[in-house]
């Protein structure tokens, strides 16, 4: 059980990352960002290729953030020509994207059959409990850092200026201010946090395929940002939590009911409740669990 549970701490963690990636995009930015999951399998397949020859895994780790970073970079450039729905597809195609080219690249990525033998995390400390916990107490350690690095940014005048392009864009540029490098810059940040959190999946499952790199991914990380509240660092870590309580807590809905629902049926029934608590969350909490407890 203890195995378990840590197991399930280490992937919320890697959620969290996910989470306050697109908060800094999307919650404090007003960036719709659907294709998050493509700088995910960047920062999983980069690390992973990367540390296979050879490199430490600090390294890697560092290369994964800066190579999605760079791969915002023209995902920027295309964010100032467009209004909030057509990048919104752009970023959705671009995850996608990603995905097939993982899938097509075999030389480099070996396709739908993956990437075996991926090196774990503190592999020195075996393959037990305490090299589980130690990659628990890492993942935790880089959710602070980014959560107070999100603090530190909302409360600086750079924060100030991308909630004003979240909240009124023409009356920022009325200000003089150009939204144009901003908009790259937060693209970039909360790429590199999304990188990040794939190294960190890579090098605990130990092993990647396309399969595990699908838009619902990015759909899940939304779900988080709204249960826990958009724009809000402490709604990023609680939605983050309250989603993988949801995804592992449905796990034993058969067990409830095991005549009502069969083993074929489960993976539907989940989804469907998933579903059904952001639609709950959306009516009667919409500012999410941390948001404004004044607003109605």
């Amino acid at each position: 059980m203890e195995a378990y549970l840590v197991a399930i701490a280490i992937i919320a963690a890697i959620y969290v990352l996910l989470t306050l990636g697109l908060t800094l995009q999307y919650g404090l930015t007003g960036l719709v960002n659907f294709g998050h999951v493509g700088f995910f399998a960047i920062g999983a397949y980069a690390s992973a290729l990367i540390s296979m020859q050879g490199v430490p895994l600090v390294l890697s780790f560092a290369c994964a953030a800066a190579i999605a970073a760079l791969a915002a970079y023209p995902i920027g450039l295309v964010a100032l020509r467009l209004r909030d729905d057509y990048f919104a597809v752009v970023t959705l195609g671009f995850g996608e994207t990603v995905r097939l080219a993982i899938t097509s690249e075999k030389w480099l990525t070996n396709g739908v059959q993956g990437i075996p033998g991926v090196p774990k995390a503190f592999a020195g400390m075996g393959i037990g409990m305490a090299g589980a916990l130690a990659t628990l107490a890492a993942v935790a350690l880089a959710c602070a850092v980014a959560a107070l690095m999100l603090r530190r940014i909302t409360r600086s005048p750079f924060g100030r200026v991308i909630e004003a392009i979240r909240d009124n864009e023409d009356a920022l540029r009325a200000l003089g201010k150009d939204p144009a490098r901003f908009k790259i810059q937060v693209l970039a940040l909360g790429s590199a946090l999304a990188g990040l959190a794939g190294a960190f999946y890579a090098h605990y499952i130990t092993y990647l395929s396309p399969d595990q790199f699908i838009p619902l991914v990015t759909f899940y990380v939304w779900m988080a940002m709204i249960m826990g509240g958009v724009g809000r660092v402490s709604g990023a870590v609680v939605g983050a939590l309250l989603l993988m309580l949801f995804l592992e807590g449905t796990r034993f809905l058969r067990d409830v009911a095991p005549d009502l629902i069969s083993a074929v049926d489960m993976a539907s029934v989940r989804l469907g409740a998933v579903g059904l608590a952001l639609v709950l969350f959306t009516l009667f909490r919409p500012q999410g669990l941390m948001g404004d407890y004044t607003r109605r």
